[in-house]
């Protein structure tokens, strides 16, 4: 259903839409038109690089944005495909779910080539441009709900060879921490269907909330370069943090369902912990304070296990069963391979 006027097999640079079929009220024959970027150049690993897959998440968007314009062909070695908004409805309208269909992005792989706007999104990811991609780009921050200490982050695949791959890629980005991760909130993920293709994904929480400070575009814009040159796609030697005199990659990992914390009441949130910082078992990282009851002690929440704080909540009034915070506990890398 969805149609493209960019040849992905020309060499050069392109640049043009991805028109997905939508009729509304005021237009029966109207597309959702994405912005696509295609550069291509000789022999070389093809990268799709995607933001906006949540459009309250504005760090990929930018970073790729820049990119786009910023590159020529003779920059490329191989193929760069750059989708900056992907989620295009909900980029719009600057909210984690479409707003025309009410659907989550992250939620909807493989999808449906003859259902809604965002299914049929995920359906052309999954059949048309994830079969021909080398290397899968999602770029992430907390949006609007979480904030995240700036870090690259990956799944833990089963396959040895392709979670190699993984980690070096994402050790590439030069954050200061990287995350491994579960998934506590359902099925339909569009990095784990690409994964289950095969392919080596890379995926960022580049921090969160509404602003997004200049350190945290830098990290987005000067990481995700990094990355492209370190697999291949993008002329230039990947620096590595040894080279440019930073201490290694804390690497960290919430792998079990109890590293999330989850309010177990409704109330006003209360970080009392900065993020990244090391936390022992027990202690606490929050509150929930009682708006109805100020004559009620808070609900004391405490970090199940020893490790850093990675993510806390952005908005102060929670719900219950709100994410209020993750526990990363600490790994080294030599160990990664060896996780089960």
């Amino acid at each position: 259903m969805i149609r493209t006027d960019i040849d992905l097999t020309r060499t050069g640079k392109q640049q043009g839409f991805l028109r997905v079929p939508y009729s509304h009220n005021l237009a029966g024959w109207a597309n959702i038109m994405i912005p696509i970027t295609v550069i291509a150049r000789g022999h070389g690993p093809t990268v799709l690089v995607l933001g906006g897959n949540h459009g309250d998440e504005y760090q990929g968007q930018v970073a790729i944005m820049k990119l786009a314009r910023a590159l020529s062909e003779d920059s490329v070695q191989g193929r760069l495909i750059l989708i900056p908004a992907l989620n295009f409805p909900a980029a719009q309208a600057a909210t984690r779910l479409s707003p025309i269909d009410g659907m989550n992005l992250n939620r909807a792989f493989p999808g449906d080539a003859e259902g809604s706007v965002t299914s049929q999104i995920a359906h052309y990811l999954t059949h048309h441009l994830f079969p021909i991609s080398d290397a899968v780009i999602d770029i992430h921050s907390g949006g609007r709900s979480m904030e995240f200490v700036p870090c690259s982050h990956m799944h833990v695949v089963p396959n040895r060879e392709q979670r190699r791959a993984m980690l070096q890629a994402m050790l590439a980005w030069n954050t200061d921490f990287c995350f491994l991760y579960t998934d506590i909130a359902g099925t339909g993920l569009l990095p784990v269907e690409a994964e289950s293709q095969g392919k080596t994904v890379i995926t960022t929480e580049l921090g969160g909330g509404e602003g997004v400070s200049a350190s945290v575009h830098r990290i987005a814009y000067d990481g995700l370069q990094n990355v492209l040159r370190h697999l291949g796609v993008l002329s230039g030697k990947a620096q590595t943090r040894d080279a440019v005199g930073l201490p290694p990659s804390v690497i960290t990992q919430a792998l079990d369902a109890r590293n999330y914390l989850l309010a177990p009441e409704s109330g006003i949130f209360e970080v009392c912990v900065d993020l990244g910082a090391r936390v022992s078992a027990d202690q606490p990282v929050g509150y929930i304070h009682f708006l109805e009851r100020p004559d009620r002690h808070p609900h004391v929440i405490t970090s199940p296990k020893q490790g850093y704080l990675i993510a806390a909540r952005t908005p102060c009034r929670t719900h219950q069963g709100d994410c209020i915070a993750v526990i990363g506990e600490e790994v080294r890398a030599d160990t990664v391979m060896d996780l089960p």
